[in-house]
């Protein structure tokens, strides 16, 4: 016998004896239990829309945040399509479940495509939040975003103001499909009716990119030159400067929504004296904290939670660019950051 083997005999009969006279053998101490990784597909209408590039910073921004404060892995897994398509959105929502999505954050191309889908995934326990867009529909747990018809309605009113209450408008309308947009249009339909020396002389649907929304005005302008307001539901156009030089600021005026950095030259030049700028950054940031509350903490959250649109004109255009600035965008102008107000 070797000693290595006699040595093991000796310590297997000594670990007998300890269990025969009641003792036991040491237990090695167990490992902390890692905390589970919360993954957050988010699913916005078009990753070449600056606007859902600002949500998906503010989604990452918190995840950043919760991770630090709570110890718990919260990853961002961006899966927005590049141009807008309800049922590839549709698609998305099906693969992200697959791969093993703790919860979905949506913005709503087509409600009547992604509801089955949305559905399917909270079957399958996989939490479903909107924003933006809703599924009002669906089993979405909460949606948060502006109240569209609100939103529509100001829009109108503050062109109104700017058009000294008469004239010819048109109205950019975005994606016929998309239930916020239809919304959003309807507002401005019925605020109209409070003016009874404005015509709406359109509205007019496009794809959403800035250099489609652009041609699509300069294209109506064109066809309607009696037009000298606009109602921009949606701020695609003014993510390029070739209005700045299209349209005659002394002749039309524009109302949008959105306010994001590449905009505030049109506030600036006066061809766009107010925008009502939805807090893009906090459509990723605050949904993302919801959705912690949701699946980690177990918290109940509102259905609806609503979002106040910000009025920028000359009078605040400094502020705006500020808090643009410290939400983490970096292509904020220089000029408009040492504005005083």
């Amino acid at each position: 016998m070797t000693f290595r083997t006699f040595g093991a005999l000796v310590a297997g009969c000594a670990m007998t004896l300890a269990a025969a006279c009641g003792g036991s053998a040491p237990v090695p101490a167990a490992e902390p239990a890692t905390p589970k990784a919360i993954k957050i597909a988010v699913i916005a209408k078009s990753s070449t829309n600056p606007v859902f590039l600002s949500a998906r910073t503010g989604a990452e921004a918190a995840a950043k945040e919760l991770t630090a404060q709570h110890k718990v892995p919260v990853e961002i897994v961006w899966m927005t399509p590049p141009t807008e398509d309800g049922q590839v959105q549709a698609q998305r929502i099906a693969q992200a479940v697959n791969e093993g999505a703790t919860a979905i954050l949506l913005s709503c191309s087509d409600a009547g495509k992604v509801t089955g889908a949305i559905n399917d995934a909270v079957a399958r326990g996989v939490e479903v939040m909107t924003f933006d867009s809703d599924a009002p529909e669906s089993k979405r747990f909460a949606f948060y975003g502006v109240d569209d018809m609100k939103t529509g309605a100001a829009v109108m009113d503050e062109l109104a103001k700017q058009m000294g209450g008469k004239g010819q408008i048109g109205i950019l309308a975005g994606n016929q499909n998309a239930p916020n947009l239809r919304k959003r249009v309807d507002g401005v339909k019925e605020a109209a009716k409070k003016y009874p020396n404005i015509k709406i002389v359109g509205t007019f649907y496009h794809v959403e990119t800035p250099q489609d929304a652009a041609a699509e005005v300069i294209r109506e302008q064109n066809a309607y030159p009696q037009i000298t307001g606009w109602a921009f539901i949606g701020g695609w156009p003014l993510f390029t400067q070739a209005l700045l030089t299209d349209l005659d600021p002394k002749k039309t005026k524009i109302v949008s929504v959105d306010g994001l950095p590449a905009q505030l030259a049109y506030v600036e030049k006066g061809l766009a004296p107010v925008l009502l700028a939805q807090p893009t950054y906090l459509w990723g940031y605050e949904s993302t904290k919801y959705i912690f509350d949701k699946v980690q903490l177990k918290k109940d959250v509102p259905q609806i939670i609503p979002m106040d649109l910000v009025r920028v004109s000359k009078d605040n255009l400094g502020t705006w660019a500020r808090q643009l600035q410290a939400w983490g965008f970096t292509d904020v102008p220089g000029n408009y950051l040492t504005l005083e107000k």
